[in-house]
């Protein structure tokens, strides 16, 4: 097909407004329309593809030169003897400069690459975190900040590769911190798992990483779980020089089972004495936040040492809120280190006992020593209570077996306290 039939750039120049002809045609596909886009003339090259005929710009005139024109015209029929399509060609440019100018922005703005691994997790995080107490949520988003996006943050997730990211657990296990590691591990299997469901990612490749990480060793809140020591530390608190609130706390933390947390909260409208019972509202309960804000509450049945402990401390602060109030700040709950720092004034190390540790203790002696049934023992500790089909039991079950079990234990405490011999009770008792 003839090719060069404008004979220079001076037949170009020439044309003048008025001129009748709508083109000058180049051959072979390669032509200049005249006067259009506000009076410039613009290059225009016609091609075939798959049987199809098809266009595409190649600049306007004077800009893009006939001998530019002409190698881009070139550069068009040689895709298209290679079967591409220039047209789709450069669409695909165009978006790729698209992706790039985006991901330069992105970048500008420190913000992760779209569909990096960072950007899903983040993604994740924000449809999850909801549904978590804040500070749960805090924790997590922290550990994927400091552990893991600055290593596989900008890779692709649907490229991350399995080594890569054990690479990344091993740097974790190497501070000694296994039991991150495992979390961290956890964390990123849920952002994969989130990015297989959004069609992001083919597969999650941490799914098989789990046995390849060191198992953490258990550790257990310290606590007393010998008769006779349990009697020292029941003495030492009777004898403990503190404040009246301080001794309340004190008295209170072995005998009604509650995470320190719960206890230091409690506040005068939860408790009935003449019930003699405590009902804590589930907000303060260790739970999901979809139970905290709608679950029941935790039922405490108070034994009678309980109750005299209370009515011996409602003269003090029953006039307020907090049953524990601070020492300074009355308006304020006891704080979390008051209770510890007791213990360790009395001679008990922080590897013998701590305020949470009275629950292991009564976990622990109210089966083995009192013979009571595990599950009245795991309702009271406000922990999850299933029956054979995996359901969970309703927290009030069990109230009036919970009840003897804590008049129970508060009279076996009793018994250490006054030195009495040890034996195995029976759970009437």
């Amino acid at each position: 097909m003839a090719r060069h039939l404008i004979p220079s750039d001076a037949t170009i120049k020439a044309v003048r407004p008025g001129d009748p002809r709508k083109r000058l045609n180049d051959g072979d596909g390669l032509y200049l329309l005249l006067f259009v886009k506000g009076g410039a003339h613009a290059w225009r090259f016609d091609y075939s593809f798959h049987g199809r005929r098809k266009t595409i710009s190649l600049g306007t005139y004077p800009d893009t030169s006939l001998a530019l024109a002409r190698r881009k015209a070139d550069q068009a029929r040689q895709l298209v003897a290679e079967d591409i399509d220039p047209s789709q060609k450069r669409k695909a440019e165009k978006e790729s400069w698209a992706q790039e100018r985006i991901a330069d922005e992105r970048e500008a703005q420190g913000l992760p690459p779209i569909d990096s691994f960072e950007a899903v997790a983040r993604e994740w995080y924000a449809v999850k975190k909801d549904g978590w107490s804040p500070s749960y949520g805090e924790r997590i988003i922290a550990r994927l900040e400091n552990d893991v996006f600055p290593y596989i943050g900008k890779v692709p997730v649907a490229e991350v590769p399995p080594p890569q990211l054990l690479e990344v657990m091993r740097r974790i296990e190497a501070r000694g911190v296994l039991e991150t590691a495992h979390r961290a591990l956890q964390d990123c299997s849920q952002a994969l798992r989130y990015a297989v469901a959004t069609g992001k990612a083919p597969s999650n490749p941490a799914r098989d990483l789990k046995g390849a990480l060191r198992r953490p060793m258990a550790k257990h809140f310290p606590a007393i779980t010998e008769p006779k020591r349990l009697g020292e530390l029941l003495r030492a608190i009777d004898s403990y020089a503190a404040t009246p609130v301080v001794r309340a706390a004190l008295k209170l933390a072995p005998m009604v089972l509650l995470r320190p947390g719960e206890l230091r909260f409690a506040e005068w409208p939860e408790i009935d004495l003449d019930a003699a019972m405590w009902t804590v509202p589930a907000i303060r309960m260790k739970r999901e936040l979809r139970q905290k804000l709608h679950g029941a509450p935790h039922l405490v049945p108070l034994p009678r040492q309980a109750v005299e402990v209370l009515r011996e401390l409602h003269p003090l602060t029953g006039h307020a809120r907090m049953v524990v109030r601070g020492e300074r700040h009355h308006a304020r709950a006891m704080s979390e280190n008051t209770i510890n720092a007791a213990l360790r004034a009395m001679g008990f190390s922080a590897d013998e006992v701590t305020g949470h540790g009275f629950r292991a203790t009564a976990r622990t002696m109210l089966q083995e020593n009192l013979g009571f049934d595990p599950d009245v023992i795991e309702a009271q500790l406000a922990h999850a209570v299933r029956d054979p089909l995996g359901r969970a039991y309703n927290r009030t079950e069990f109230l009036e077996q919970r009840r003897k079990m804590l008049q129970a234990w508060a009279n076996y405490l009793d018994k250490l306290r006054q030195g009495a011999p040890v034996v195995r009770l029976s759970p009437k008792a």
